[in-house]
């Protein structure tokens, strides 16, 4: 019963084992029942020619807000330039960001990693064995991509740098 769609008799029946009609019926009724008895916050509902299990519609409110994450921060414009930066070109050291920007980007730098969305992934192998920086597997989720080959192509000019 855990579907988007209601859940037919007949398919529950197939996965009951081919049970009749009216077994199937005091298997639902019984299932109401200890629901109700033990509040359990849940209940089945017989719409659309079949059943499903769904929250008690007096706890949706209290639940709307428990599974509601607050909606996090909006980054700065400064923070999305450089999170666009690390997501083509990684991984990138602070000073290429700051090269490409041209301006200071440390304290961005930090914020994107408080917010998980990038993370130390290495040391570059030259003078001073700079950070390394790319995304996050959240950074993938926060966007809705698949995975970094979801990024839109570069076309424009100031994207020179990301091209690499």
């Amino acid at each position: 019963m855990a579907s988007g769609q209601p859940v037919t008799g007949k398919d529950l029946r197939k996965t009951l084992g081919d049970i009749p009609n009216e077994r199937l019926a005091e298997v639902i009724t019984d299932l109401k029942q200890t629901l109700a008895e033990n509040s359990l916050g849940l209940i089945i509902e017989e719409v659309a020619g079949g059943f499903r299990l769904v929250v008690e519609p007096s706890l949706i409110p209290d639940l709307s807000e428990l599974l509601s994450p607050p909606p996090l921060p909006r980054l700065s414009s400064a923070a999305l330039e450089t999170l666009a930066l690390i997501a083509y070109k990684q991984p990138v050291t602070r000073g290429e960001l700051e090269a490409a920007r041209g301006a200071s980007c440390a304290s961005t730098v930090d914020t994107l990693q408080e917010r998980e969305l990038i993370k130390v992934v290495g040391r570059k192998d030259v003078i001073g064995k700079p950070l390394l920086f790319a995304t996050t597997d959240k950074f993938l989720i926060e966007f809705g991509l698949n995975s970094l080959d979801d990024l839109p192509p570069l076309e424009d000019k100031p994207a020179e740098f990301l091209r690499g």
